[in-house]
């Protein structure tokens, strides 16, 4: 024991809980933010603490650990999962290696938590489900990082839709847009290798709109009829030293093997009508998500660029003076916002991760189920492969299997 955590103990503060994370890029940089901040917002039961960052490149991920305030460093993710001090493991690597990193930490007796999309394929997903399955009988948690599931807007969304304000659902629409792909020059990065990625847009952006169509309706995706297009077929190599920011200077190029655009549309269990659309080439558009949910009492429409905001419409009002209204996301009554700013302070997407730390936390100290859980990041992954399956074959018609009892489904 520090000397620090000796007069933390002696002073009452909570016990601890050692955080280790592979990955230490965009993802480990969020994920850095929302573990380095949660305890000093929200009263924990345990204080998360950060124990140990690994990366492959000893400099970078000194680099890194610096910057975001880890204590150790490893390049090797089997020894950061070896140690004392490291109770989570958070996998924030790309998803060739999402799979044998959870596994690994689930049987060494770690929670974990598994960045989106939850693997490459089906397959490694349904393992990491039964990974996480047995390691719950242990005590260990797992939970996938969907982190716009903690914006305070559509927490309140669903809490709505749950509510029955909107009444039997008919239509759910969703949109997510980026522009970072449009010129061709941009090199061939990781995100743009099938081995790696798994898949393109609709893996990386793809993910996040089919859970939160599932998330806010409750409801499953039953099936689907999809397109999909790679728009620059070819890309520069990219320099070993830069790391995917520029190209080799001799003009060399190589196959882009993912989708630059995903759009399809859907059925949901309860027969409601579902669209998607997924790209990284609509230019002018840099993080675009949009989703409007339609029922038979009312609607409900959401931009995570105005993140602080809902709109909702009440369709019982009379109608002279009804319409979509803005609801101000701010108060702290909403979710997760008794502990921030007074009403009105808006927050932005670092606090998507601070929530999703929270969250866990707490999982772990209760000892209750996280959400969402590795079967519902299989869910979304069964959804993805129906897609892929369904463009491959020109938008035929491509059910989604179900999850059953032995997937452990969670709410």
């Amino acid at each position: 024991m520090t000397p620090t955590e000796a007069s933390e103990k002696e002073a009452g503060a909570p016990p601890t809980l050692g955080i280790g994370m592979v990955g230490y890029a965009f993802m480990g940089a969020a994920h850095s933010q929302g573990w380095r901040t949660a305890g000093h917002v929200f009263d924990l039961p345990v204080r998360p603490v950060l124990a140990a960052i690994c990366g492959r490149d000893e400099g970078a991920v000194r680099a890194a650990a610096a910057k975001h305030g880890w204590a150790a460093v490893e390049t090797d993710w089997r020894r950061l999962i070896e140690r004392d001090d490291v109770q989570v493991v958070d996998v924030c690597t790309p998803g060739d290696s999402h799979a044998e990193i959870a596994i690994a930490a689930l049987e060494a007796g770690k929670h974990v938590l598994c960045e989106k999309p939850l693997a490459n394929s089906v397959a490694e997903a349904e393992a990491m489900v039964r990974a996480a399955e047995a390691a719950r009988a242990r005590g260990q948690l797992a939970m996938v990082g969907f982190n716009y599931r903690r914006v305070p807007a559509v927490s309140y969304a669903r809490k709505l839709i749950e509510e029955g304000r909107l009444g039997t659902l008919r239509h759910v629409r969703v949109t997510y847009l980026q522009d970072w792909l449009v010129d061709p020059a941009f090199p061939l990065t990781w995100r743009l290798k099938r081995e790696q990625a798994g898949s393109g847009a609709l893996g990386d952006l793809g993910a996040h709109i089919i859970d939160l169509a599932q998330f806010l309706t409750g409801e499953p995706l039953v099936g689907v009829s999809a397109l999909a297009e790679t728009f620059v077929k070819e890309r520069p190599l990219v320099s070993g030293v830069s790391a995917g920011l520029s190209a080799t200077g001799g003009g060399e190029v190589g196959p882009v093997t993912v989708d630059d655009a995903a759009v399809f549309t859907g059925r949901l269990a309860s027969g409601a009508l579902a669209s998607f659309e997924a790209s990284r080439m609509a230019a002018g558009r840099k993080n675009a998500l949009h989703l409007e949910i339609n029922g038979e009492l009312g609607s409900l429409a959401f931009d995570l660029e105005r993140l602080n905001e809902l709109s909702f419409h009440d369709h019982t009002e009379p109608a002279p003076s009804s319409g979509f209204r803005r609801i101000l996301v701010t108060e702290p009554e909403h979710p997760y916002l008794d502990a921030w700013w007074p009403p009105g302070h808006a927050l932005g997407y670092e606090h998507t991760f601070v929530h999703q730390a929270r969250d866990l936390v707490e999982a772990v100290a209760a000892g209750t189920d996280p959400v969402p859980s590795f079967a519902d990041g299989l869910q979304v992954q069964r959804v993805l492969a129906a897609v892929e399956d369904s463009a491959a074959k020109n938008a035929v018609y491509t059910p989604v299997p179900q999850l059953s009892e032995t997937d452990g489904a969670s709410a």
